[in-house]
């Protein structure tokens, strides 16, 4: 069952709860007094008290989806090393040892060494690239916009679980308040049968009034269970966004947070969102990326130029062969023709960064639209406090007025239920405007990235 057709059952189900609940002694501890207890099948063990910002730090510690986050961005940093390293120089030791037959001096083979000399030598070589006109800068910029984008990508999955924790947190604290509502209902009821059954017993009310009495008990007793199904399955998802593989018991701590009223103008929380939503930030960083990409693989076509050298001994070698080696040298590359493959490539990446481009844009158009719509139901749930306040005020003087008149016996039962189901209604209603302004106030807070 839905929350709302559980709000929807309750209020079904309070009609007589206002005769039932002024009957109790006044030295009787009240439900709504009383302190919530989970049922038989809730979680064994002490109760975790959690505040939000708690239950927040444990969700950015244990979730799996952070650590997931944090590792792809490590990632991205060591491919700025890897292209870094084109830029570097290279070293390589080798040790050669060749034995050949004594006449050998050709070998067959493609343009490789036609004097073959027995030997054992080792030395060290070193190459470094001296100019490739700017394709492995550009490789190497690229790789880091990546990096940063991956960075920004790891802030909205932070961003995201944030909003998933407070969003449970909340669901949580309503699934309880619903809890505690149906076991007022189940009370108030069980009273309420206790009541009439001692006015039957007298002959003072019909059975008729019994049997109804005892259908709303029974209903309000499934109430009470759906209720409180409804409430363990918001702890397993709290339990589950927290990083728990089972379900926990959570005792969560709501704190007490002024109201205030939405901004007025909601264009510049739309250009605050442009410019803080990281995945904005993380997109603009991969259209950078793509571009210094694309600009690599148009610098395909042009010369590189590289240093060479090498030097080493020959302990082992033939007479006619220097005791040690050595050698510089420079080496020009510059491509002719490969079958386009260099266009196909620099085409490729022009359109790659054309694809990012038009989801940058894509992407502003969204949020622009997701911060206007939160703004709006923001003000939207601001409005509804003061209209939920006045009707719980207008329920209360029914209500008074509808018990005056039934102890006056002017009024009927049945007046007197409407006006108690008036006023339950009302009173469910301010209680879910105040969570559901909350709740619009963090989700208008993420959708423009400022913090809470």
């Amino acid at each position: 069952m839905s929350h709302g057709l559980l709000r929807a059952s309750i209020l079904l189900a309070c009609c007589p709860l206002a005769l039932a609940v002024r009957a109790q002694p006044q030295s009787a501890q009240t439900p709504a007094t009383r302190p919530f207890a989970p049922s038989s099948d809730s979680p064994q063990g002490n109760p975790i008290s959690l505040t939000l910002r708690q239950t927040e730090a444990l969700a950015l510690k244990n979730n799996p989806q952070i650590t997931i986050g944090k590792l792809r961005a490590l990632v991205a940093r060591q491919y700025v090393r890897e292209a870094r390293s084109a830029l570097l120089p290279t070293a390589a030791l080798s040790v050669t040892a060749v034995d050949s037959n004594p006449g050998s001096r050709m070998s067959a083979g493609f343009l490789n060494n036609s004097i073959l000399y027995p030997r054992a030598a080792a030395g060290v070589s070193v190459s470094q690239l001296v100019t490739d006109f700017g394709r492995s800068t550009s490789l190497l910029s690229s790789s880091e916009y990546q990096a940063k984008a991956e960075d920004q990508n790891a802030a909205a999955t932070t961003a995201d679980i944030t909003l998933a924790v407070d969003q449970a947190f909340y669901n949580v604290l309503e699934t309880k308040a619903l809890v505690v509502v149906a076991q007022q209902t189940v009370e108030a009821r069980q009273l309420f049968v206790d009541k009439i059954k001692a006015l039957t017993d007298a002959k003072l009310k019909s059975d008729l009034d019994l049997s109804f009495a005892r259908v709303d008990l029974a209903r309000g007793k499934l109430l009470l269970l759906e209720a409180q199904n409804n409430y363990q399955t918001s702890l397993a998802g709290l339990s589950a966004i927290l990083g728990f593989p089972d379900e926990q018991n959570f005792q969560l701590v709501e704190e007490s947070v002024a109201i205030a009223p939405p901004t007025l103008d909601v264009l510049p929380l739309i250009q605050q969102a442009l410019q803080q939503r990281p995945e904005v930030l993380a997109l603009q960083d991969q259209v950078q990326a793509a571009q210094k990409f694309g600009s690599a693989e148009h610098d395909l076509w042009r010369p590189t130029v590289s240093a060479l050298g090498v030097v080493g001994e020959a302990p082992v070698r033939d007479n006619h062969i220097s005791n040690w080696y050595g050698a510089v040298g420079v080496n020009i590359n510059i491509p002719v023709f490969n079958g386009f493959l260099y266009n196909a490539r620099a085409k490729a990446a022009d359109l790659e960064t054309e694809v990012n481009r038009q989801k940058l844009a894509d992407l502003r158009n969204n949020i622009a639209r997701d911060v206007r719509n939160s703004w709006q139901d923001t003000n939207r749930a601001y409005e509804r406090l003061s209209v939920t306040q006045q009707l719980r005020d207008e329920a209360s003087l029914s209500l008074n007025l509808a018990q005056a008149r039934y102890n006056l016996g002017l009024g009927s039962i049945v007046e007197f239920s409407q006006a108690e189901l008036q006023k339950t209604e009302a009173d469910i209603a301010d209680t879910d405007a105040k969570y559901q302004y909350r709740l619009t106030e963090i989700v208008l807070a993420y959708t423009i990235s400022a913090p809470k």
